[in-house]
């Protein structure tokens, strides 16, 4: 018999405030779902990026600012990335070749 339960064996009832009136916990937010405040800072994040000009701004930093700008990649990019690479890795040049033809598929 645990300590709160009385001689019958029974938990005593929980009324008023922080009572779960529904035998367990409740449903709370999906898994993954943001709640308000960080959904709120994210969208004004992504409004003022879009002022300042979206991808072509983050590019600009990216030349001007190169610490700040791998910083934020730091923060955006997957921290685990479970995957078997079977290609031979590009020169430095065929990865510039590849973002550039990349960049003007998007335009």
């Amino acid at each position: 018999m645990s300590k709160n339960a009385d001689r019958n064996g029974k938990q005593p009832v929980k009324t008023g405030r922080g009572a779960n009136l529904h035998n367990g916990p409740g449903k709370g937010r999906p898994k993954g779902a943001l709640n308000k405040t960080t959904k709120a800072l994210k969208d004004i994040v992504l409004g003022s990026l879009a002022k300042a000009g979206g991808m072509s701004y983050l590019a600009r930093q990216a030349e001007e600012n190169p610490q700040a700008y791998l910083q934020l990649l730091g923060k955006v990019l997957p921290q685990d990335i479970n995957a078997t690479v079977t290609a031979k890795p590009w020169t430095p040049e065929q990865a510039d070749e590849a973002v550039k033809e990349a960049l003007e598929d998007r335009s």
